[in-house]
């Protein structure tokens, strides 16, 4: 396809400037890493609210850009070799768009970014979304203590892994960038929306707590958390 109006997904969410990258999203610690880093850079989006509760998720536009029907998504008109690209995986996107953009991606530690981003989507995502499903969702429902103990356990052990990492550092990858993006996201959810904090080890924590706060006092960061607006 070499035109944004050949993808199906903008038939149910029309562009309002298509020459700008399209972001269907919800403000969700896997949505709001990819609005911070477009809020970080500049580059020009437009947000479309994929509403969960009107299963927009599943509809047949949403599919035909995401078969995996998971928030975010992109479709970035001016792709490599000006051919328009259709992505998922928050974290192939901020890869895409920090190399699109030149910033929070940096050749000189690469790999040591890519290697803290892959421990939030292997890790610190999928272990702090079961804990708080057992914590603060059905799941707390369950009166065998073992799953919930799983989580919280494997959360707690996480913590400590990144709390080690930030010692006598302000950034996890040394200066700030997308696997900052990733990871904090998780933290304040975790923090404030699960409620989970004190049965992970929280007040144990020696760098954490002022990480969260350095990410959160960012203007852009700010901004990006209220991408896209529920309505």
């Amino acid at each position: 396809m070499t035109a944004l109006a050949e993808f199906p997904i903008t038939r149910r969410w029309a562009p309002r400037t298509p020459g700008a990258i399209q972001l269907y999203s919800l403000p969700t610690p896997n949505g709001v890493k990819v609005s911070i880093l477009l809020e970080e850079t500049g580059l020009p989006y437009d947000a479309h609210l994929v509403d969960f509760g009107s299963n927009d998720q599943m509809s047949p536009e949403f599919l035909s850009l995401n078969p995996n029907n998971k928030i975010p998504a992109i479709l970035d008109p001016q792709g490599p070799g000006g051919k328009p690209l259709a992505l998922f995986e928050s974290g192939a996107i901020l890869i895409y768009l920090a190399e699109k953009a030149g910033r929070f991606l940096p050749d000189a530690n690469r790999y040591e970014v890519i290697q803290w981003l892959m421990f939030q989507m292997g890790g610190l995502g999928p272990m702090f979304g079961q804990l708080g499903f057992f914590h603060h969702f059905a799941g707390k429902e369950i009166e065998d203590p073992r799953p919930k103990e799983r989580y919280r356990a494997e959360a707690a052990r996480l913590l400590k892994v990144l709390d080690g990492q930030l010692a006598g550092r302000d950034w996890v990858a040394g200066d700030y960038s997308i696997a900052d993006m990733a990871i904090a996201p998780w933290l304040r959810t975790l923090r404030d929306f699960y409620q989970a904090g004190e049965i992970a080890g929280w007040a144990e924590l020696k760098n954490v707590p002022a990480y969260l706060d350095r990410f959160l006092a960012r203007p852009a960061v700010q901004r990006g958390l209220l991408v896209p607006a529920r309505g």
